[in-house]
């Protein structure tokens, strides 16, 4: 077992493996430990530091600073700038995620089936039984009654009382203490991020880890792929370090998000009419509802609640989302007196959140020091949802006992009223007057039978090419409207079995 965490400057470093796998998140991480349970070499290369749960930091600061990519700056150009949630530490985004767990939905592979040629047999079969699999290896549980907190029991309640289907998220989490620390990372280690079990497994197998390590480009002879080249780059002082190469005997697997995968591939002479398009994510945003009862946010699981009851109409999907103090500062307008008067309702708050199931799409290409860029808009049709959805999260707000919600929607009040609620029905529809976020992003390297509107096939390769496998986000050809990180594991081990049974049968 080997972990290189970075060389300042210096010879290079030259490393050989069967399978290189860029990036350690969901999908690096499982394809990485599914080939190692076959018996192959393996080397992870992760842009981002290790940072063990002991190092976690212990503010939002900190989280940005440690665990965010490049301090949270990807966004969206377009209407609106839209901030992009990612992390760049070794497990990925799953550092940094609630761990919330739901199954690839069945309309789902009959779309892709329909919209892309990808058979729902066996792709659906094979989902079922990796999820199955990783449901009892990551523990997955709802927050013991502990571990809730009001923040999740009131939604709970407010969506009893109007008549829709919710509950209790289940979660790759063993034995949570609801601290409330998800976002920077679980100090506590209960959650099972991919640094914690199965990166480390690489390692106990056999494989190596190379962290602070950005990939430049993946390296080629003719069609075939045949390693990685990059240099090494302190976490903190960002000085770039010693160069590196991992060659690669069978396949490189890229697996370095929907963002950066696209990038990669274009800067590595990849050309495919598909790379970088169908972009596509869950934006949304939050709504304060405010109660004469102390709520404390940060007390309990950061996300403990759900519903996927608005997924087709309007869709939408709420859930609940525990955030610190000085994230919340930053939703509260004002300044001055005003504004710290608006921060005394802070334990007073809850806060609750919807993911879109937009059908807008955009692009990413390769940027300015090899930074992605994201162009993206949600079109009409997509605003109304957003907007619906946040009018959902406000009438369980009041079901649930709050005097007032915060609708963070320029132009309207600071807070508004239960009878005040058709002014948020009726706002405006550009995106340029709503705080929102992207989160669960898809696409960019789409999989699917035609590579006239497709990068990979169902297995992951890249057409065109041999020993060149996508296996993360960016294949996914349509928004799951639920959270993606048990769809894209179980995919990520699918391919991970198929080149395992190439290998065996000598297919390259």
């Amino acid at each position: 077992m080997t972990h290189l965490a970075g060389q300042p400057r210096g010879p290079e470093v030259v490393l050989d493996a069967d399978y290189v796998v860029v990036g350690s998140g969901a999908g690096g991480a499982n394809i990485a430990v599914t080939l190692a349970r076959g018996g192959a070499s393996v080397v992870i290369v992760e842009a981002g530091p290790w940072r063990d749960p002991h190092d976690y930091p212990s503010s939002a600061y900190g989280g940005m600073r440690d665990l965010f990519d490049e301090w949270g700056s990807t966004f969206t150009r377009g209407r609106a700038i839209w901030p992009i949630v990612q992390a760049r530490v070794v497990g990925g985004t799953t550092v940094i995620n609630s761990a919330i767990c739901v199954r690839t939905p069945g309309d789902v592979f009959a779309r892709w089936e329909r919209e892309r040629g990808i058979p729902i047999q066996p792709m659906a079969d094979a989902v079922a039984r990796h999820q199955d699999a990783l449901e009892a290896e990551l523990c997955v549980e709802v927050a013991p009654p502990g571990a809730v907190g009001r923040n999740n029991a009131l939604p709970l309640q407010g969506a009893s009382i109007l008549g829709y289907e919710s509950a209790l998220c289940r979660r790759y989490v063993k034995a949570c203490v609801g601290s409330g620390q998800c976002l920077s990372g679980c100090v506590a280690a209960r959650k099972q991020s991919m640094n914690v079990n199965f990166v480390p497994e690489v390692l106990r197998r056999g494989g190596t880890v190379v962290s602070n390590a950005p990939v430049k480009r993946v390296l080629t002879e003719g069609t075939r792929a045949t390693g990685v080249t990059g240099w090494f780059k302190h976490p903190e002082s960002r000085k770039w370090g010693a160069k590196f190469t991992v060659r690669a005997r069978r396949a490189v697997v890229v697996a370095a998000s929907a963002t950066h995968s696209p990038a990669l591939l274009q800067r590595s002479g990849i050309r495919s009419p598909a790379l970088g398009a169908d972009f596509r994510a869950h934006p949304g945003t939050a709504v304060f509802g405010c109660y004469d009862d102390v709520v404390d946010l940060n007390t309990g699981a950061t996300q403990g609640w759900a519903s996927m009851a608005f997924r087709d109409d309007p869709g939408v999907k709420l859930e609940s989302l525990a955030i610190p103090a000085e994230l919340v500062a930053g939703r509260l307008s004002g300044g001055g007196a005003q504004w710290m008067e608006r921060l005394r309702d802070y334990r007073h708050l809850a806060l609750w959140v919807h993911a879109t199931r937009a059908e807008s799409t955009g692009t990413v290409t390769n940027g300015w020091g090899d930074r992605p860029v994201v162009r993206y808009t949600l079109d009409t049709a997509d605003m109304a949802r957003f907007r619906a959805g946040m009018v959902l999260i406000a009438r369980t707000h009041f079901a649930a006992g709050a005097k007032a919600v915060l609708p963070g929607i320029h132009g309207l009040p600071y807070r508004l009223g239960p009878d005040e609620l058709c002014r948020m029905e009726n706002a405006p529809l550009d995106p340029r007057l709503y705080v929102g976020i992207l989160s669960h992003l898809f696409g960019g390297c789409t999989m699917g039978t035609n590579p006239a509107n497709s990068v990979c096939d169902p297995w992951g390769r890249v057409h065109g090419w041999s020993g060149l496998v996508v296996a993360d986000a960016s294949t996914i050809p349509s928004n799951l409207g639920v959270n993606p990180q048990h769809t894209i594991m179980a995919l990520a081990r699918i391919w991970g079995e198929r080149l395992l049974d190439a290998r065996s049968s000598g297919i390259a």
